[in-house]
């Protein structure tokens, strides 16, 4: 394997909730066409992402993406690594939301056929090894039209 410089990664993430963050995110874009969280904060016990949305989601759309994001951990989708050059990278990464001292080589992390995005943290081998994903509750927020999801990995 050749050796490729990375950038510097300063986090220990918990790999089942840092894999979901991923599955979570390609579900919203998904389902409501919003753009990849613009916050996040990913843990073992408890974790939370928000997201602009063009509308407060309905209870049955919160259902629905509770019962997405635990179809997709039942396929038991691999989680698989590629490494690109920054020219190189697939038309559905955004470059403006990499950092602004990004190596040349980026790391892309797919999920089966469902997800790829440039990611330098650790994650499971396949989505049945990230356990059950459950809500815990949401958010919304009229004035900067942004819905928060709560959720835990069990």
């Amino acid at each position: 394997m050749a050796d490729y410089i990375l950038n510097e990664h300063h986090k220990e993430e918990f790999p089942p909730a840092h894999t979901a963050e991923h599955l979570l995110n390609q579900t919203m874009i998904r389902l409501f066409g919003c753009e990849r969280s613009f916050n996040a904060h990913i843990e073992r016990k408890k974790s939370k992402m928000s997201f602009h949305l063009d509308h407060k989601p309905t209870r049955q759309e919160e259902r629905e993406i509770e019962q997405k994001m635990n179809e997709l951990i039942d396929e038991d989708l691999p989680v698989t690594f590629e490494f690109v050059s920054i020219d190189d990278l697939p038309e559905e990464i955004d470059p403006a939301r990499l950092p602004e001292d990004v190596s040349d080589t980026i790391r892309l992390v797919r999920i089966g056929n469902y997800d790829v995005c440039p990611c330098i943290g650790r994650h499971v081998r396949s989505t049945s090894q990230i356990g059950r994903f459950e809500m815990l509750g949401t958010n919304w927020d009229e004035q900067e039209r942004s819905f928060r999801v709560r959720f835990k990995i069990v």
